[in-house]
């Protein structure tokens, strides 16, 4: 069959895509794979490819209510990735963090002295390059978090406007809130968009008090796995929501 022939393509080459099954309701059965880059096999009654990109983006196998209609969207993807710009302490933390959840992690900066194995063991790769050149050799897509630590307009600057203009389903920066504001009517003179800029979480984190680099670290992987499941990350007591996600079909 055509779309399991597609779907097995997917997942021997690495790639992205999510199968979407209407598992309830008058067109049970009805399923269709969408590619990363939106292209489909199969038979789209109609609403079915919509809700591609958000499911790509959680980068997990979930169900999703359409209307009347329960929705299976099974993800295929390769594990989730960390970019960071800016070798400094947090970045280590931060890879030290996401290695733990299976992510792929990659650190660059353009200071040779900083980007270095012994400051980040953890990276799984490590790249000395100015951020226009980084962020074309990651090319971060749907299932990469960018996180940008550099404190510096010359790195800053660039980095986020690379990332913005990426498929990074977070994107997030060090700094205080004035520095934020500072930074954000730069890249507003820039040209770039208001609608855009507010993708920028910054300053990045969830406000749990964090001081020390590992704490840091916690507080910004915190957002960035809410960011990725559609969750506020507030108090689980407050939440109206699962306390888990929505389990995989088969699974508890």
């Amino acid at each position: 069959m055509p779309l399991f022939d597609e779907l097995r393509r997917v997942v021997d080459e690495g790639g992205r895509a999510v199968v979407l099954t209407v598992v309830t309701g008058d067109r049970t059965g009805a399923k269709l794979l969408v590619h990363a880059d939106g292209t489909t096999v199969g038979d789209d009654p109609g609403g079915l490819a919509e809700l591609a990109a958000a499911a790509l983006r959680r980068g997990r196998s979930h169900v999703i209510a359409l209307g009347e209609e329960t929705v299976f969207a099974d993800v295929f993807a390769p594990p989730a990735r960390l970019f960071v710009y800016g070798a400094v302490d947090t970045a280590e933390a931060l890879c030290r963090a996401a290695n733990q959840l299976g992510w792929t992690t990659i650190v660059a900066d353009a200071r040779a002295l900083f980007a270095t194995r012994e400051r980040i063991p953890s990276a799984d790769e490590l790249l000395v390059a100015w951020p226009e050149e980084a962020f074309a050799t990651v090319a971060p897509d749907a299932g990469t978090a960018v996180v940008v630590l550099t404190h510096d307009d010359k790195f800053d600057l660039p980095s986020l406007t690379a990332a913005l203009a990426s498929d990074a389903f977070y994107v997030g920066a060090l700094g205080s809130r004035r520095n934020q504001e500072r930074r954000r009517e730069l890249l507003l003179d820039a040209g770039i968009a208001a609608s855009d800029l507010d993708r920028i979480a910054g300053p990045c984190g969830l406000d749990i008090g964090a001081e020390s680099p590992a704490e840091t670290a916690l507080s910004m992987l915190a957002e960035i796995l809410a960011v990725r499941a559609g969750r506020s990350g507030g108090p689980l007591r407050d939440a109206a929501t699962r306390i888990h996600a929505e389990p995989v079909a088969g699974k508890k």
